[in-house]
Formats: structure tokens, C-alpha cells, sequence
């Protein structure tokens, strides 16, 4: 599969393809950061033509320029300075997030009519993938047990559970778009216009505020290898 072929725009197509392999979807890494309409344009036709069985899943890993996105559950108050940067209605799962560059967004659109048709599953395996591709990385991530996403503890905070990575989730026919985002190296003040994820109180964190000099290549190689561990190959 040429999966560049299946990408439109200039900035979306920029970038490589990785065809499927040993039950890992094709892949495609957008090397220029993606308007956040044309990322929501492309997962729309690519989820119809999965579900049309005209498409094969894919993982596309990618960078926004910086933004917020308000997922389905959003309330007025998460959103603490509306002048900061863009706004998009997402249409996934969640309240509001911070997408910017230095942060791996992953989007998944993968066919649970053909792997399971159990949401709860799937987010946990979300988590489940981006904590085993960080344990790679000798990084210690976790669940948390109240809320959704990939959480480190803090030793010099009591433990304090602080979040390193977001997931929100959209299913249409049981095929899945938007997905994953890890913070490797963004702008952490850039998460202070909204509360994240309607998490009021709760600390954000990256990669490279822990000390790890990750990159997002790094990580790209680590997810990949992780993948067919938790999602089990077709």
C-alpha cells in the first residue's frame, strides 16, 4: 500500500510512508506540523473508506501547529484564555486538550469490526501501547486508576501522578480516528489557557521536563516495535 498516495494536501502528504508489516497497519510520518482542519478532513474520508473496505488501517504520526481542541464533554470553563491560540471543535471523546510542536500525536484508524468491538478494550489498549512503547525508553509509565491517559509519578511530589500523554477517541461504525498524543518537548506554558482534559488541579508534563532527552524519531521507533504487544495482528 502506498499509503503518501492516500494523503492529500501539501502539508499532510509531506513526509514517508512505512508499508504494514508482520500485523503493524501502514504508517505515514508528516515531516511539516498539520493544520488541525485538514488532519480532521483527511480521518473523515479515510474512516469512510475504511468502513467501505476500500482503505486499509493506518497510524499517522504527526505535529500540530499550536492549538486547542474541545472534545465532546468540553465545558466553558476549561477554556481559561480563548485569545491564546486556535480553537477546534474535535469531535472526539474528552474535554479540552493543547496540541503544539514537541508533541508525538498519533492518530489511529484501525477497524474494530475486525478487532474487537469493545471500547473500554480499546482505550485500555491505547494506554497499554503507549506505556510499554515508554518502558522501551526507560521511562516508568502507568494508568491512572481514575482517569484516562499515561500518567508518571513524581518522587520529589509524594508520587504525585502528573500527565505526560493524552488519548481521546472517536468510533464512527466501529472504525476509530483522532487517538494518542505524548508530550516529548512542547511548551508546557502553553497548557495554561484551559484546564486539560477538564482535569482542574492535576499537573501536566513532558519527556524532556523529567530530564530524558527523547526524540520524537525515538519514540516514533518504540511505538512501532510496541504495537503488534498490545494490538494483536489481524
Amino acid at each position: 500500500m502506498n499509503v503518501t498516495s492516500n494523503m492529500t494536501g501539501d502539508t499532510i502528504s509531506a513526509g514517508h510512508a512505512m508499508p504494514a508489516k508482520n500485523g503493524r497497519p501502514a504508517c505515514h510520518f508528516s515531516t511539516q506540523t498539520v493544520p488541525y482542519p485538514a488532519a480532521l478532513a483527511f480521518m473523515e474520508q479515510k474512516v469512510a473508506a475504511i468502513y467501505a473496505n476500500k482503505a486499509d488501517e493506518l497510524l499517522w504520526f504527526l505535529e500540530h501547529p499550536p492549538l486547542y481542541t474541545a472534545g465532546t464533554s468540553a465545558k466553558p470553563d476549561g477554556l481559561l484564555n480563548a485569545d491564546r491560540f486556535p480553537i477546534y471543535q474535535a469531535g472526539r471523546g474528552g474535554e479540552y486538550t493543547y496540541h503544539g510542536p514537541g508533541q508525538r500525536v498519533v492518530y489511529l484508524m484501525l477497524d474494530l469490526r475486525k478487532r474487537g468491538k469493545d471500547v473500554k478494550a480499546f482505550v485500555r489498549n491505547v494506554e497499554n501501547w503507549a506505556i510499554a512503547a515508554l518502558a522501551r525508553l526507560h521511562i516508568q509509565a502507568t494508568r491512572h486508576p481514575n482517569h484516562i491517559g499515561i500518567w508518571v509519578a513524581q518522587p520529589a511530589h509524594d508520587n504525585r501522578l502528573d500527565k505526560i500523554g493524552a488519548i481521546g477517541i472517536r468510533l464512527r461504525k466501529w472504525v476509530s480516528f483522532h487517538g494518542l498524543a505524548i508530550n516529548v518537548a512542547p511548551n508546557l506554558a502553553h497548557f495554561d489557557g484551559i484546564i486539560p482534559c477538564g482535569l482542574d488541579g492535576q499537573h501536566v508534563t513532558s519527556l524532556a521536563a523529567l530530564g530524558h532527552q527523547v526524540t520524537l524519531a525515538e519514540l516514533d521507533a518504540a511505538l512501532l516495535a510496541s504495537f503488534t504487544e498490545i494490538f494483536k495482528p489481524l
